[in-house]
C-alpha cells in the first residue's frame, strides 16, 4: 500500500501572503516604498513557484499542470484586458502584475483545500488561477504615478471622457484662413521655394508683433530660469491666489505666451488639438486640430511637445509627427508638413516630443534623435541632420566661442549643428537616452545627461571649444550625484539643481559632487527666480512648493496644492502669473510680489 505525505502547506500561504502585502498593498500606504514593494512582491511571488514546484509534495502531474494552467491563462487573459493593462508597462505589466497575483492564488489555494480531497483541490487551484486573471481583465490604467500604476475599475470613465461629456468644455474652430499677410521670421534667408502646404495670409497685430514673454517650452533660452521677478515666500500670510481652473485633454504639452494669450497643446477624441486660451480668464479662443490620436499606456494620450512662438506665428509638433505653422492669433494654418514622413522616422514609443526650435528663420525639431530644419515662412525643408536613434530631448540654442549652434541629446550622445544649414560642428558620444534639456554654463561649457529604461544613469560636464580650426567636446567630469530621467534641471552660481530619481539635489559644478539631497516631489518640474535664490517646483501629484536655491542645505520654504493629477508637465510664469496644467486641469495663479 502507497502512503502519501501531505501537502507541504505553510511555505506557500506564508510567502503568497507576502506577496500580495508587497506588490499590491504596501505602494498603496507608501509612495516611497514603490521600489521595495515590487522587487520584494516578485521576489516572494518566486518563492511561491520555487516551493509548489519543488516542496509542495503535490503529485508532479499536478504541479506542472497547475504551472502550464497559468501561462494559458496569463495568454488568454492578455486577449482580454484593457489595452492599457495590455500596453502598460512597455507591455510587461499584465505579466508583472500577475506573478503576485497567481502566487496569493495558489498559496490560498492549498491553504484552504488543505483538508479536501484531491479532486476538490485541484478544483480549487484552477478557480484560483481564473479569479487571479479576471481581476485584471476588470481594471484599467490611467499610467504610472509615483512608480505605480493608476488603477481603475474599467467602467468607469477617464478624465478626458468626462472632458468630451460637457458641451461647455468645447472649443471654439480657428478660422480657414487669417486676413493679412505675416511678418517673414527672418528677412535675410534666401527666397524660400514653395511650401509643402500653400500657405495663407495671416493677420498682423500690435500683439502678434511684439516679442512673446513666454516664448515656448521652458522660457526665453529653454533653461527654465525666470528672471526680474521677486515673489513673497511667507504663503501661509500670502499664498498664490487661483485666478481660474479648467478641465483641459490629456498631453504632456507645457505653455507659450503671447499678451494674454496662451498656447498649449492637448488630445480631445480623435483629434489632436493646438489651443489658444486667455491667460486672465482661462476661456478658450480658439483651437486648431489635426484627426490624429496618439496613445501609450504608461504616458496616456496626447501630444508631449510644446508650442514655440516667433514672429506672430505659433508653430507645433504634434505626438505623430505633423508640424505646423499657425497666425498665433487666430489660430489659421500657414504651413504643415508631416516630419515623421520627411525624415523616414518610426514614430517612437513614447510618440515624438520634441517642442521645436526657431533659429536663424528655420524651424528646427527632432524626430526622435532625428534632426530636421524647415523654412520658418514657407514650410520647406531646408536639412535633415545626423540620424542619432531615438530621443525625447528638444533642440537647445547655444552661442559657444561666438557661434551660434544647435545641441541635441539623443542616445547616441550630444551633437551639435548650425542652425541654418544642419552642418554637423560636434559630436560627443555617450550611449544610453535623452529626455531633458542640456544645461548651458556662463563659460559655454555643457551639462549633458543620459538615461537608461529604469531611470537616469548620471550628468556629464563637457568643455566645449573651437581650435586649430576644429571644435571640441571634451568630458571635464562624470556624476551620479544627480541623475535626472524626464525631470528638467537648472544651473545657478556654480551649481545644479534638479531631480535625482524623486528627490530634489544640489551638486558642485567644479567637480559633480552632491552637496545635498532632500525633499520628494515625485517626478515633478522646477523653474529657477534668481533674484531671490528661489526653486518653484511643481510635484507630480500637482503641489507647489518652494525651496531655497543655495548650497548649504536642502530647505522648503513654503507648500500648498495647486492642481489634482498626474503632474508631468513644466510650469510656465508671465509676470505675476503662473500656469500650470497637467492631463486633466489647467490653472491660473497670481503670485505674491515681494514688498
Amino acid at each position: 500500500m502507497t502512503s502519501f505525505k501531505p501537502l507541504r502547506v505553510w511555505p506557500g500561504a506564508v510567502f503568497g501572503a507576502l506577496a500580495g502585502l508587497l506588490f499590491f498593498v504596501l505602494p498603496a500606504v507608501s509612495s516611497d516604498a514603490g521600489m521595495i514593494g515590487l522587487i520584494g512582491g516578485l521576489a516572494s511571488a518566486l518563492a511561491v513557484f520555487v516551493w509548489w514546484l519543488l516542496f509542495s509534495r503535490a503529485p508532479w502531474p499536478e504541479r506542472l499542470g497547475v504551472i502550464a494552467l497559468m501561462v494559458l491563462a496569463v495568454a488568454v487573459t492578455y486577449r482580454l484586458v484593457d489595452a492599457s493593462i495590455a500596453g502598460g508597462a512597455m507591455g510587461y505589466m499584465l505579466t508583472f502584475f500577475s506573478m503576485p497575483a497567481l502566487a496569493v492564488a495558489l498559496g490560498a489555494a492549498v491553504l484552504l483545500s488543505r483538508h479536501a480531497s484531491t479532486a476538490a483541490r485541484r478544483a480549487s487551484l484552477g478557480i484560483g488561477v481564473a479569479l487571479a486573471c479576471a481581476f485584471f481583465i476588470i481594471l484599467r490604467t490611467d499610467g504610472m504615478l509615483n512608480g505605480s500604476p493608476q488603477l481603475h475599475w474599467r467602467w468607469t470613465p477617464t478624465a478626458e471622457e468626462l472632458l468630451l461629456a460637457k458641451s461647455e468644455n468645447a472649443l471654439p474652430a480657428a478660422p480657414v484662413a487669417p486676413a493679412a499677410a505675416p511678418a517673414t521670421p527672418a528677412a535675410s534667408d534666401p527666397a524660400p521655394a514653395p511650401a509643402a502646404a500653400v500657405p495663407v495670409a495671416a493677420s498682423t497685430s500690435s500683439e502678434s508683433a511684439s516679442a512673446p514673454e513666454w516664448p515656448g517650452f521652458r522660457g526665453p533660452l529653454r533653461d527654465g530660469v525666470v528672471r526680474n521677478l521677486r515673489i513673497a515666500t511667507d504663503w501661509s500670510s500670502s499664498p498664490p491666489v487661483e485666478v481660474w481652473k479648467r478641465a483641459v485633454g490629456p498631453g504632456w504639452s507645457s505653455f507659450a505666451v503671447l499678451g494674454d494669450l496662451l498656447y498649449t497643446q492637448e488630445q480631445r477624441g480623435n483629434d489632436e488639438v493646438v489651443a489658444a486660451y486667455s491667460v486672465s480668464t482661462g476661456k478658450a479662443v480658439w483651437a486648431h486640430k489635426d484627426p490624429v490620436r496618439f496613445y501609450e499606456s504608461n504616458g496616456g494620450a496626447g501630444p508631449r511637445s510644446t508650442p514655440t512662438l516667433a514672429g506672430g506665428r505659433v508653430y507645433t509638433f504634434g505626438a505623430t509627427g505633423i508640424l505646423n505653422s499657425l497666425d498665433a492669433r487666430t489660430g489659421a494654418v500657414l504651413w504643415s508638413s508631416n516630419v515623421a514622413r520627411d525624415t523616414d522616422t518610426k514614430v517612437p514609443g513614447w510618440g515624438f516630443s520634441s517642442s521645436p526650435l526657431v533659429a536663424e528663420g528655420v524651424v528646427v525639431v527632432a524626430a526622435a534623435g532625428n534632426l530636421a530644419g524647415y523654412d520658418a515662412a514657407t514650410g520647406r525643408r531646408r536639412w535633415t541632420g545626423p540620424r542619432h536613434g531615438g530621443s525625447y530631448s528638444s533642440p537647445q540654442l547655444v552661442t559657444i566661442d561666438g557661434v551660434p549652434q544647435v545641441v541635441m541629446m539623443s542616445s547616441a550622445g550630444t551633437t551639435s549643428v548650425a542652425p541654418a544649414t544642419g552642418e554637423v560642428l560636434w559630436e560627443h558620444a555617450w550611449e544610453g537616452g535623452a529626455i531633458v534639456q542640456p544645461g548651458v554654463l556662463p563659460d559655454g561649457g555643457l551639462l549633458i545627461n543620459t538615461i537608461a529604461a529604469t531611470g537616469g544613469l548620471g550628468i556629464r560636464r563637457l568643455n566645449v571649444a573651437h581650435a586649430s580650426g576644429a571644435w571640441r567636446a571634451d568630458e571635464r567630469w562624470t556624476s551620479t550625484g544627480l541623475k535626472p530621467y524626464f525631470n528638467d534641471f537648472v544651473v545657478h552660481k556654480g551649481y545644479a539643481y534638479g531631480f535625482d530619481g524623486n528627490i530634489l539635489a544640489c551638486i558642485n559644478l567644479e567637480d559633480g559632487k552632491r552637496v545635498w539631497k532632500g525633499g520628494r516631489y515625485g517626478n515633478g518640474q522646477l523653474v529657477l527666480l534668481p533674484e531671490q535664490e528661489l526653486l518653484l517646483v511643481l510635484s507630480e501629484e500637482g503641489e507647489l512648493a518652494l525651496v531655497r536655491a543655495k548650497p548649504d542645505s536642502f530647505s522648503e520654504l513654503a507648500r500648498m496644492p495647486a492642481i489634482e493629477g498626474k503632474t508631468w508637465n513644466h510650469p510656465a510664469i508671465v509676470r505675476d502669473v503662473l500656469l500650470v496644467r497637467n492631463g486633466e486641469q489647467m490653472a491660473a495663479f497670481r503670485l505674491p510680489i515681494a514688498r
